[in-house]
């Protein structure tokens, strides 16, 4: 393991600038720093569905997210270092395909709307999309490895599964889209 703090304000970056995993420093508002900055707000999203009251599965999967997401975050922080491997996108897949067995087949659009555990989920989703397009921003100046990109987008379409599955526990239903609806026609 790296350094661990015992203070948390250094006074470092008071000049715009952040260090990196491999003591290098960077702007803090550079791609790379971008990037990092979505994974983390995912991560904190996912804290966020993870306060709620869940199915069991979709808790443990949730909290392993949680850690896979500190790797990736490790792999974006140490420029050329390679932590994810295709095992995380596989394990995604696998779990996004055991979620989506008990699914209704999607006829219609549905609305990021629900529950709160739901809302929040599908908050995450779009955060999720942001994350994986700073990471190919990133990665068009910088080589990343390519299961951060993978992993990024696996998890975007696990998210909106999880978020189908989080509306029938909280709701009962999912919130379609009415195409023409507008709020005066209640």
């Amino acid at each position: 393991m790296g350094h661990r703090l015992s203070k948390i304000y250094t006074r470092t970056g008071d000049k715009g600038d952040t260090g990196l995993g491999d003591g290098s420093r960077v702007a803090k508002d550079s791609l790379r720093i971008e990037a990092i900055g979505s994974a983390d707000e995912l991560n904190c999203t996912i804290g966020m569905i993870l306060a709620h009251s869940l199915p069991d599965e979709v808790d443990t999967c949730l909290q392993g997210i949680q850690h896979d997401l500190f790797d990736l975050g490790s792999e974006l922080c140490v420029p050329n270092y390679n932590k994810l491997s295709i095992e995380y996108v596989t394990r995604l897949e696998e779990t996004l395909d055991d979620f989506n067995t008990d699914l209704p087949m999607l006829k219609e659009f549905i609305l990021p709307a629900g529950g709160k555990a739901t809302s929040a989920c599908h908050l995450a989703r779009a955060i999720c999309r942001r994350a994986e397009r700073r990471a190919i921003t990133l990665n068009r100046d910088e080589a990343l490895s390519p299961y951060v990109i993978s992993y990024l987008n696996r998890l975007s379409d696990l998210l909106f599964v999880i978020a189908r599955v989080l509306a029938r526990h909280e709701n009962g239903r999912e919130v379609l889209w009415q195409p023409g609806r507008h709020s005066e026609d209640d």
